[in-house]
């Protein structure tokens, strides 16, 4: 199997979704753990966290990773996870995450702003919410005060019709 190799440029901000392995719904049941994780890698590789959701099989974030290489961060996330994640159910071993990560680099404001929304629309999009500010799991109510939350009619087609981001 060849080696995948990452495009990687310090300053690049980042859109990441993990993707629990078979899809595994354990993220939300395991929250505290997950936040932990994410605490622990923010500990000794410090990152922005822009913009995130935590659904129950899947995470997405937008990151800017500092001075750091966003595969590290994702992989040292991950590892975390995993490990607690195994000891909170007496596991020595067992795949938690699916191989690899899918990333996108944001490329301007607009992209950044397309990536937000998709990130805070994705509890509707799966069918969990009916609106954003239903899913307390999201960074929704860092951006938009609710009576603002306002989508683009296409946008909010390109979104339910699973073109974009995933």
């Amino acid at each position: 199997m060849k080696k995948f190799r990452r495009y990687f440029r310090y300053g690049d901000i980042c859109f990441i979704t993990n993707v629990t392995y078979r899809r595994i719904p354990v993220l939300i049941e395991h929250i505290d753990l997950f936040q932990k994780a994410q605490n622990n890698v923010k500990s000794n590789t410090p990152f922005e966290l822009i913009a995130w959701i935590i659904l129950p099989d899947h995470h997405h974030f937008i990151i800017d990773p500092c001075s750091h290489n966003v595969s590290k961060i994702i992989q040292r996330f991950k590892m975390s996870f995993a490990s607690l994640y195994r000891k909170t159910h007496s596991k020595n071993s067992g795949r938690v995450w699916q191989n690899r990560f899918w990333d996108h680099i944001i490329r301007d404001e607009d992209d950044l702003r397309r990536h937000i929304d998709y990130i805070h629309f994705n509890p509707v999009k799966h069918g969990i919410v009916k609106s954003p500010f239903e899913w307390k799991h999201s960074s929704v109510f860092q951006f938009y005060p609710e009576e603002e939350w306002h989508f683009d009619l296409e946008l909010v087609e390109k979104f339910e019709s699973g073109d974009f981001g995933e």
